[in-house]
């Protein structure tokens, strides 16, 4: 049986509004067997590392061939390009403005090109609603299965940054930096647990300091094992502190 072709949506429109629905509308008038799922519409506005943390831990839980529709786009309408970039499974349209920064870490081989081909655009073009005129059309036509170098050539100078990383302060101490709170109050640093010496299982005494909830002293296995209300480190994805009661705000930690 064919495969189903699947679209996704990350984006900072939220859902007030008509963006997300004009989206699809374009989409499923010229791929009408697709399935969009929505990842995020309550990316930060105009935060594209909160988006570039959203899609980095969603996209690789998706079949091969999934196209993912990154949209947080603050330069809409500038000289900043429209990007396809092809992955080892899966394809990802978004401005180039970094991101798709923590994909291009994560991925082994990538191709990325500047779209350029306007012909797969809708026309009249918008100068400020991108998604529905330029990547909407350009993720419906990559799911009907149209090859990634129709929509322009392939470019190396394109945008990224890289995530602050975990300093040493001394032999037992990490310095890194909280990058998001979500809703629960986990608050997400700058590190995995591999490259994160504090965040080991080992007997040595763990001393994690947050800069609003004191010090944590020991790793948890889970959220039941921390102490109401105040701060706890558990080894997950990523390592998360946690405050079961209250979401604190992302200072060093």
């Amino acid at each position: 049986m064919a495969r189903i072709p699947i679209i996704t949506l990350t984006t900072d429109f939220g859902l007030n509004d008509h963006f997300v629905g004009a989206m699809k509308g374009v989409i499923l008038n010229l791929a009408p067997d697709a399935q969009i799922i929505d990842i995020n519409h309550s990316v930060q506005a105009f935060d594209v590392l909160d988006g570039a943390l959203t899609i980095s831990q969603a996209y690789s839980y998706y079949p091969s061939g999934t196209v993912h529709m990154v949209i947080v786009d603050p330069g809409v309408g500038t000289a900043r390009r429209p990007i396809l970039l092809t992955g080892d499974r899966h394809q990802f349209v978004a401005p180039d403005n970094g991101v798709l920064s923590l994909i291009y870490d994560r991925e082994e081989r990538l191709s990325v090109r500047h779209i350029t081909a306007e012909h797969y655009f809708l026309q009249p073009r918008s100068s400020t609603f991108h998604a529905r005129d330029v990547f909407s059309p350009v993720a419906a036509y990559l799911a009907k299965g149209v090859e990634a170098d129709r929509f322009g050539d392939e470019i190396t100078d394109y945008v990224r940054f890289t995530a602050p990383r975990p300093k040493p302060t001394d032999e037992r101490t990490l310095r890194g930096v909280v990058l998001k709170v979500d809703r629960f109050g986990n608050l997400s640093p700058t590190s995995r647990p591999r490259i994160c010496p504090l965040s080991s299982r080992s007997n040595r005494p763990l001393s994690n300091r947050h800069r609003s909830k004191g010090q944590a002293t020991r790793m948890c296995a889970n959220y039941a094992e921390g102490t109401p209300g105040k701060c706890s480190v558990f080894l997950e994805a990523w390592v998360i502190l946690k405050s079961p009661r209250t979401a604190v705000p992302p200072f060093s930690f």
